[in-house]
């Protein structure tokens, strides 16, 4: 038999192994369970796609199909044998079974691989299900464990049984729980009066343009030229021929009403029946959506903190909504799917639920050693730099290029380059004194608080424990102007968190103070008669 390889969790405790030769089951041992053979059904699913463009296709040339549609169609029959047979054997081969100690997952075919996880190192526990999933009544599940930023260190279980997914999953987290909830363990359930926020985000406007260009993009794929259809040809010859003073704002009406009605569809669609609660002293868990249904667990150990995210719009409603800093929620992209605790809510519901997930009040605005005063602020050329970003990355650039194209075709360019250069400094310098007043930092009891940005102001509460690394990032620009920029190194979330234009001479005792030892080497401490701040 060959040599069995190892994955290794962050605390260096295997997670998985991997065998040529199938290793033989333990006398007395649980018995292997199979997927559901409904998994046959959904890798069937991506069907739908290839068949609604023919469809589509047949109606827009009139029933006509072309020879390279048939070629597609024969395409997708082949397609559809390989994958069945792909599909048939997978699940032929695919078995998993919970022991006392682990959850062992073998599959393969050629070359068998036995995939074990330590029960006590699994740290979240999800169910996803599809539209298409919940049609055929069933669900995925996933069990990803210390140290699966990445994925490596993630299960998923394809197609079981709704009732035996909850019960697997309940089985699983047995071994976290550490007790029942003293208090009362829903933290936030859907309120619909929320969807007043829905339409405050960037979805109102960018989700059309975003849809738009999908549809075009289909439509072109299956050789359809959407401007040489009769009513769209029609619309803009009539958008054309009629007072632009109108025509504009009416199209740019419609264009809020669109995005306003599909933000408030993908607010629904999201979390629909949504709950946020401890399903135990050590459990956090997330259940949402209507279509696609999400249950996504969070062990209590692995959350290092919460960010309270205020985006421009949202904020200018009085709105905010909270995610979670916490390890095993895989990769950036699952994490950002995974790691939402709060829809768009009042700004006040917001910091309640944030302060229930860290089980302590969460520190908004209220900071330092006694909990009293504000955030540290930031030196005041932080603003001027501001400043001079936005007049020279927006404002210039756009009054050149417009002066450019007026004098190089038409006069009217030169008067547009001028007014635009009027209405953008004042945004501009708004926008600056906007992110500079945001700019703040600080330390509250067990918690390092941070908060910056204008578009998104982002207020992170992070376990100062949870701080592995810091980083100190300077230019030429921020060198002169004394400023730099701290990076919090963490095992969860976005995996680095930054403090942007700290004073230099402040920043190496903050970060000392923050997480204590990190920096201790390379620092220089005062006499004890007096002396300077400490220094990197």
């Amino acid at each position: 038999m060959s040599t069995p390889w190892k994955d290794t969790d962050d605390d260096g405790a295997p997670t998985a192994t991997s065998y040529a030769d199938e290793r033989s089951a333990t006398p007395g041992a649980p018995e292997w369970r199979r997927l559901s053979p409904r998994t046959l059904l959904v890798h069937c699913g991506w069907l739908g796609a290839p068949l609604g463009s023919l469809a589509l296709t047949a109606l827009a040339t009139g029933g006509r199909i072309t020879g390279g549609a048939w070629l597609t169609l024969a395409a997708i029959a082949t397609a559809f044998a390989v994958v069945t047979a792909a599909g048939l054997i997978r699940w032929a081969r695919t078995d998993f079974r919970v022991t006392g100690e682990s959850l062992d997952v073998r599959s393969g075919l050629l070359t068998r691989r036995l995939r074990s996880v330590p029960l006590h190192r699994i740290r979240t526990v999800d169910l996803t299900a599809s539209p298409l999933h919940r049609l055929l009544g069933v669900t995925v599940l996933r069990a990803g464990t210390a140290g699966s930023g990445e994925g490596g260190g993630e299960l998923s279980l394809e197609a079981l049984p709704v009732a035996e997914g909850e019960r697997l999953r309940a089985e699983l987290l047995a071994r976290a729980a550490t007790g029942a909830v003293a208090e009362d363990p829903v933290l936030a359930r859907i309120s619909w009066r929320w969807l007043r926020y829905a339409p405050l985000t960037f979805w109102v406007v960018g989700g059309v343009f975003v849809a738009g260009g999908s549809a075009y993009r289909a439509l072109h794929e299956m050789g359809i030229e959407p401007w040489k259809l009769g009513f769209v040809r029609r619309a803009f010859e009539e958008f054309g021929n009629g007072m632009l003073w109108l025509t504009i704002p009416a199209a740019l009406l419609v264009v809020i009403a669109l995005g306003t009605v599909g933000a408030v569809v993908l607010y629904v669609e999201n979390w629909w029946s949504y709950r946020l609660e401890w399903a135990d002293a050590g459990t956090l868990r997330v259940q949402r959506g209507l279509l696609t249904t999400r249950s996504v667990t969070i062990e209590r150990a692995r959350l290092r903190g919460v960010v309270l995210r205020e985006p421009l719009l949202l904020r200018s409603g009085g709105g905010a909504t909270v995610r979670a800093v916490a390890g095993g929620l895989g990769n950036k992209e699952e994490n950002r799917k995974r790691s939402g605790l709060l829809p768009p809510a009042p700004r006040r519901e917001a910091v309640r639920v944030a302060g229930g997930a860290l089980q302590s009040p969460f520190p908004d605005e209220e900071l330092t050693e006694r909990q009293h005063g504000r955030l540290i602020r930031h030196p005041r050329v932080a603003l001027r730099r501001r400043r001079m970003r936005g007049l020279l990355f927006a404002v210039l650039p756009g009054s050149a290029l417009l002066a450019g194209l007026g004098a190089a075709f038409t006069p009217v360019l030169l008067h547009a380059a001028w007014i635009y250069a009027v209405v953008t400094t004042p945004m501009v310098l708004w926008l600056a004194r906007d992110a500079y007043r945001n700019l703040g930092h600080g330390i509250a009891g067990r918690y390092l608080v941070t908060r910056s940005g204008t578009f998104s102001r982002d207020t992170l509460a992070l376990r100062r424990e949870a701080v592995a690394a810091w980083t100190f990032t300077t230019s030429p620009f921020t060198r002169r102007a004394g400023l730099v920029t701290l990076t919090a190194a963490v095992a969860a979330g976005e995996e680095g968190y930054r403090i942007p234009d700290l004073a230099e001479g402040a920043a190496p005792g903050f970060a000392a103070a923050a997480a204590p030892g990190i920096l201790d080497e390379f620092l220089t401490r005062p006499a004890r008669n007096g002396g300077p701040a400490p220094v990197a």
